[in-house]
């Protein structure tokens, strides 16, 4: 590549920086359903010693949906059946759920990023071979969108940030506060929970556009 290339190259992705300032950077919507991550530990406890969580489907940055599902009871004894576990295994096992879940189980679950446990809500679960007993780690889950280098790039913004989101749609929803999460093995995707999905009329495809910087 030229030096003349290379310089038109940054102009033009200056002006494309600088038109989505303008108008917003559009973003599809993944809707998340409740699931668990489990240690290796975890795992055995529930399915039995030297048990492996097999594949079902691929997600992105490598994580996938497994063929197992647990049991979540919380402390009103109510239980929630068939909550799929995503693999890989993990150093921490964390159950991630909706704030209507929360409720239904009767505990006090926070607004956490994945993976921000500490002091978090005790839940149990139940799986084929045994039962666990988590003192922490049941959250909701912080909405987010999911970015490549190169999206975050093009749409003006960094990881860790926090962005409004708007939907067009009939119930024109604006999303504060969700966070911005790059790395090279995500694909561009704003991940909100049930709720907020059947709340704001919105499904899986859908797209939304980032507002506020």
């Amino acid at each position: 590549m030229t030096q003349v290339e290379q310089i038109t190259r940054l102009v033009i992705q200056a002006l494309e920086a600088e038109k989505n300032a303008d108008t917003g950077y559009q973003v599809p919507v993944g809707v998340s359903a409740r699931h668990v991550h489990l240690t290796q530990a975890d795992v055995e406890a529930l399915f039995g010693e030297g048990y492996h969580l097999t594949k079902k489907k691929d997600l992105m940055g490598g994580q996938f949906a497994s063929n197992e599902t647990v049991t979540i009871i919380g402390l009103k004894l109510r239980a929630i059946e068939n909550v799929r576990i995503l693999g890989p295994v993990r150093k921490a096992s964390q159950v991630e759920i909706s704030a209507t879940d929360a409720m239904s189980l009767g505990i006090k679950a926070p607004i956490r990023e994945s993976g921000d446990i500490a002091g978090s809500a005790p839940i149990a679960l139940v799986g084929p071979k045994g039962v666990l007993q988590l003192k922490e780690g049941c959250i909701i889950a912080k909405r987010h969108i999911h970015m490549t280098p190169a999206d975050a790039q093009a749409a003006g913004v960094v990881d860790g940030q926090e962005v409004s989101v708007r939907s067009e749609n009939e119930r024109g929803t604006i999303f504060n506060h969700v966070q911005i999460r790059v790395s090279d093995t995500f694909t561009l995707e704003m991940h909100i929970d049930t709720d907020e999905a059947n709340a704001s009329k919105i499904k899986t495809g859908d797209k939304v556009t980032i507002i506020k910087r």
